[in-house]
């Protein structure tokens, strides 16, 4: 028994260590992220507000009888509302004094007087205090996934007008009770649907396990529930690249955790060495991080050195002397980012092989030198889009065969170095160009990127945009309701015979 416990307190801190996996991005959404998403959410709660369906009402008193239909809002005033991270239940939406306006359809019989028209009524001192829990799903995506709702309806108040409006007036209080109780039930749920259902279908389009290209992929799934304080929300997302030939490939995360301390502007997104490092992984075991040259498309001034420093070795392979040349970069090792407050950089090792190809004959090798170069890498956000642009900083070339061959080869150090600035570096340039996308949801991007570099990570820190409207993004992802859910949530006609009363 004693040992099984001297066991378990040795695990403790592994089993701690792995169930706290470093995230490889993260996100932060500040006070003033939640603000321009409050401006953006009390539109759609208004929208939401306004398609309210209020079931009819009938009733009697005395010789006195009503039917209430077609109840339609008219015009909300939510002009008191706050929108708040709170610890534990994540966001409360809280709406305070807020007035609503009806118009319905009226059927009254009042001994032999019958009466048909509309009524104009309003609700005062609405009330409605919303909790939204957030969490992580089972495919890793954010969701809502419990919401808490209360709704009152402090006053409500109804015009009258017509033959039998004092009738009206005296009869009021039934109905205006009636219809107070009545719209009260129906808030909550047309904000729990729209939140559990409608939000819901707008953070499915936050891409989780999608592909970059036709080589990688990448998952950004969520590692844990968000961690919500006074002031912020912060995502812990995978960031972890993947070749397609091997999706189910996990590189194990060595790199620093990505800590985030500014709340300046809406919305902070870090990324650790392991974000990068698992791209070129990706790439490597892809095996594509390979280019070749050959005859015309290797630079004539290049080429024209490369076949002087190996005069001896052509000539010794007469007549072939005059065959193309071929060179082939084939990085050997998966490289490296590095992330310095200083910049940051890729090391990347390769092997160039330099060849004859004479036609109808096999390739004669002539060289094959190692490389080490160390680039730097510009990152910067455009959109939703994360690109790196590379530029040589380092270059060196040498022989593991000797040393001699390697002091030979000091005469191709500058002219291998503008090959690849002037011809790899576009190339490698070029598939970079696309970036890739970061997790937010359809129609929001951001503006006013500034990016910071510190030890291990970097942090893009922007502001927020709606570039399209919530109830836009909502409609196209909006599942299509069935014909029987329709018919049945449709309010039926009401009836102009009096006998139906």
């Amino acid at each position: 028994m004693a040992a099984g416990s001297c066991l378990l307190l040795l695990l403790l801190p592994l089993l701690v260590t792995a169930s706290h996996s470093p995230p490889g991005c993260k996100i932060r959404i500040t006070s003033k992220g939640l603000d321009l998403v409050k401006q953006e959410g009390l539109r759609f709660v208004e929208q939401e507000l306004q398609n309210i369906t209020v079931s009819d009402l009938h009733g009697s008193e005395g010789q006195f009888q009503y039917n209430i239909s077609q109840v339609k809002v008219t015009d909300l005033q939510l002009a008191f509302s706050d929108l708040n991270f709170q610890p534990q239940q994540h966001l409360v939406f809280n709406i305070n004094n807020a007035s609503i306006s009806l118009r319905f359809r009226r059927q009254l019989l009042y001994w032999f007087f019958y009466d048909i028209g509309s009524i104009n009524a309003s609700a005062d001192g609405v009330h409605i205090y919303t909790v939204l829990q957030l969490a992580k799903d089972e495919a890793g995506r954010l969701k809502i996934s419990n919401m808490t709702c209360n709704a009152s309806i402090a006053r409500m108040h109804a015009g009258f007008s017509g033959t039998l409006r004092k009738v009206y007036e005296f009869l009021s209080t039934f109905i205006v009770t009636g219809m107070r109780f009545l719209l009260s039930q129906q808030i909550c749920p047309s904000l729990e649907h729209a939140s559990l259902v409608l939000l819901n279908s707008l953070l499915d389009t936050v891409p989780v396990r999608n592909y970059v290209d036709e080589h990688i992929g990448i998952d950004y799934s969520l590692l844990r529930d968000p961690s919500v304080s006074t002031d912020t929300l912060d995502l812990d997302f995978k960031g972890m690249f993947f070749p397609r030939v091997r999706e189910d490939q996990e590189l194990e995360n060595h790199a620093v955790e990505p800590v985030i301390k500014e709340t300046e502007r809406m919305v902070y997104v870090a990324f650790s060495e392991y974000f990068f490092d698992s791209a070129m992984h990706s790439y490597f075991q892809a095996g594509v991080l390979t280019i070749e040259l050959q005859g015309e498309k290797v630079p004539k001034d290049l080429e024209v050195l490369l076949r002087a420093t190996f005069f001896g070795t052509i000539f010794m392979l007469s007549p072939s002397v005059d065959a193309p040349l071929r060179l082939v970069l084939q990085v050997s090792a998966p490289p490296r980012c590095t992330i310095k407050p200083s910049g940051t950089s890729v090391s990347v090792s390769a092997f160039l092989n330099i060849s004859l190809v004479p036609p109808d004959r096999s390739p004669v090798q002539l060289s094959s030198m190692a490389m080490e170069t160390k680039l730097s890498a510009k990152v910067f956000l455009q959109g939703k889009a994360l690109r790196v642009q590379l530029d040589l900083r380092r270059f060196r070339i040498y022989s593991k065969q000797s040393a001699l061959e390697s002091l030979a080869l000091f005469s191709l150090q500058a002219p291998l170095k503008t090959l690849l600035q002037l011809t790899i570096m576009p190339i490698i340039n070029e598939r970079t160009k696309k970036g890739v996308q970061i997790p937010l949801p359809e129609g929001m991007d951001f503006t006013r990127e500034v990016v910071t570099n510190h030890a291990g990570f970097l942090t893009v820190g922007a502001d927020l945009h709606f570039s399209k409207g919530l109830r836009e993004v909502i409609e196209k992802y909006r599942p299509v309701p069935t014909a029987a859910a329709y018919s049945s949530s449709r309010p039926a006609e009401p009836s102009l015979d009096p006998s139906s009363l």
